[in-house]
């Protein structure tokens, strides 16, 4: 007891919390319920360069904005900096959402960041999202599973810390099944080769997304001997997902979704 208060201590700010959000793949109307809850309540929002332009959009304007994107090759924040970054403003006291793009789970690196911010005692929450598979594949009118054609599917990505590929190759050549490939194009020529070295026919029907679920998707199908030059020829850019399966045959018949604008 202080019966006169002079030895009292301060009032200490009480910690904030850091919210993992994903964002889906692109299209706003893709976000949760929880998702936009949680964009609408931050103080902070920290977000990649796969959060698009729409889904920023709807961030109140008090809400502050910090771009901590990374793409290949080039790191506005190291992945240590970033976890730092959380950990900093949650103990001013902020919330603080950090959206990513797709689901943070499904790799975007979700539990990394979660393990600095438990190792650091901050509090935190996951909001799951629609991950680009699921989303691009539905836009583009392409089943990741049909009991005709494919009773599996496999998320997979194209791009290892070390900048190699190097996949289980005979499971992914087994036949009915779906492969989803994230951050495959840069390694499409290689992933391609492989797949047929062991053992997915040539014919195999492959289709590539680029900025699926957007007014900036494209869709390109062709063939898995064949899909690397026509992704040349046609241009594409990240960020795709590449589909490799008899599904992507019901494309042509099940596409609904027609962006207002088609330029790249």
């Amino acid at each position: 007891m202080h019966p006169h208060g002079d030895t009292a201590t301060p009032a200490r700010t009480p910690p904030g919390e850091v919210w993992l959000v994903g964002t889906g793949p692109g299209d706003p109307d893709l976000l949760t319920l929880k998702a936009l809850k949680r964009m609408r309540c931050a103080d902070v929002a920290l977000y990649d360069n796969l959060v698009s332009k729409e889904i920023l959009e709807l961030l109140p304007p008090r809400v502050e904005r910090v771009y901590v994107g990374k793409q290949r090759n080039r790191h506005t924040l190291p992945q240590g900096e970033i976890n730092r970054l959380m950990i900093a403003l949650a103990r001013q006291g902020k919330s603080v959402a950090r959206l990513k793009g797709g689901d943070p789970f499904v790799f975007g690196r979700g539990s990394e960041e979660l393990e600095a911010l438990a190792d650091a005692g901050i509090a935190f929450e996951v909001v799951p999202g629609v991950t680009a598979a699921v989303g691009a594949a539905a836009y583009a009118g392409i089943p990741l599973t049909d009991r005709r054609h494919a009773q599996a599917c496999t998320f997979v990505t194209g791009q290892l810390q070390d900048g190699s590929i190097d996949l289980d190759w005979a499971n992914l050549a087994r036949p009915r099944q779906t492969i989803a490939i994230y951050m495959g194009l840069l390694g499409l020529p290689v992933l391609a080769a492989q797949l047929i070295a062991h053992g997915r026919a040539p014919g195999t029907p492959v289709a590539v997304i680029q900025q699926g679920t957007t007014q900036r998707q494209r869709v390109l199908v062709g063939r898995l001997d064949t899909i690397a030059r026509q992704v040349e020829r046609a241009g594409l850019h990240a960020p795709t997902l590449i589909i490799v399966g008899e599904v992507v045959s019901l494309q042509a018949k099940l596409a609904w979704f027609a962006p207002e604008a088609v330029a790249a």
